[in-house]
């Protein structure tokens, strides 16, 4: 599949809740983030190209006061997750303020996953070739 996304997305350590502010209802959990949209994690389907206002529950975050962020979003995608009771949604940010800017780059910042490479001591046959 074509990757046609602008930036990268960040995975995220904190699951926020995510809802649907038209009928309260949840709708899933924040898999990952970047500026222009983010990935849901469902128990329900949603079709693509609908249309809705989210309300995103904040982790802490220091110097942020809000507890949520509203966005109006597009589901850009919706396909099954690796777990067949689950799927994941695409959605894109429909207009995003500098202050929710300001939000998504404090949450990037402390709960992205960060994939990291061990740092082992070299194994002794590998010294021996050093020296």
């Amino acid at each position: 599949m074509e990757e046609r996304r602008k930036q990268p997305r960040k995975d995220l350590m904190s699951y926020s809740q995510v809802y649907d502010l038209r009928d309260g209802k949840l709708i899933g959990y924040l898999g990952d983030l970047n500026l222009l949209g983010g990935m849901v994690i469902s128990s329900q389907r949603m079709e693509k190209d609908s249309e809705l206002t989210i309300s995103i529950e904040l982790p802490e975050l220091a110097g942020i006061t809000e507890t949520t962020i509203i966005l109006p979003v597009r589901v850009a995608w919706c396909r099954e997750d690796v777990s067949p009771d689950y799927f994941n949604i695409g959605m894109e940010f429909k207009v995003v303020n500098e202050r929710q800017k300001a939000i998504i780059n404090a949450i990037m910042e402390k709960y992205e996953f960060k994939r990291q490479i061990p740092h082992y001591p070299p194994r002794p046959s590998e010294q021996s070739l050093d020296e």
